[in-house]
């Protein structure tokens, strides 16, 4: 698959969408999913709808997300360039290549084998790659590299991952979906100390679950 003046297009369309009917003002986001060819991360079946609301399947029986919902998470994220974040849940990488348009210095870890490796092809491919990407466990973060200005989980948590929380810089932002499997409430934690947090809700979402260790 070519990314294509037609694809171009649609993705002109998808972000006045954004803009206009979902209520995404954060211009430097929308920009970065006007550059990020979504069609390339998805099965050719799909490539026609690529560009509409919808999420869809990926390999590992996971699924890449709405583009409005890549759009309020990145935007809740208020990234400025060069801040270092940690993606919990690489994908297929469509988000972790948003989160690079927006020149963030990203470190992102995939628990799925077959994720982690589709998607390091196809970010090298593309040339939006991330500072580091590991197969690993979410839950785990990456302690070696910390402390991240922004934190983004990408997955349904039943509970809070709190060792998360440690790898925040005081005044970092960590958003992320918590509750149950059917339905989750897309959260946003600000570290005001290293035992204060403010904590802001923004509405009901359908994440896949976050799950402990790797899938080989």
């Amino acid at each position: 698959m070519q990314d294509s003046y037609v694809h171009k297009g649609k993705r002109k369309i998808l972000v006045d969408y954004l803009r206009n009917k979902i209520g995404i003002n954060d211009e430097k986001v929308l920009s970065a999913i006007n550059m990020v060819p979504r069609h390339l991360f998805l099965e050719s079946v799909f490539e026609d709808f690529a560009y509409e609301d919808r999420a869809f399947p990926i390999l590992a029986h996971q699924t890449i997300s709405h583009p409005s919902t890549v759009a309020e998470q990145t935007a809740l994220l208020e990234l400025k360039e060069k801040e270092k974040v940690l993606e919990i849940g690489t994908g297929c990488g469509y988000q972790t290549a948003v989160l690079v348009a927006l020149n963030a210095t990203v470190y992102t870890i995939e628990r799925q084998k077959e994720l982690h490796e589709f998607a390091q092809k196809k970010l090298r491919e593309l040339r939006l790659r991330p500072k580091f990407q590991s197969f690993g466990d979410g839950f785990l973060g990456l302690p070696t590299f910390a402390p991240f200005d922004k934190i983004l989980v990408t997955c349904g948590a039943e509970v809070l991952p709190t060792e998360l929380l440690h790898q925040l810089k005081i005044g970092g932002k960590m958003v992320i979906p918590l509750g149950k499997t059917d339905e989750q409430i897309l959260m946003r934690f600000t570290k005001k100390s290293e035992r204060e947090f403010e904590r802001e809700e923004f509405g009901a979402y359908k994440f896949v679950p976050m799950l402990n260790d790797t899938n080989h």
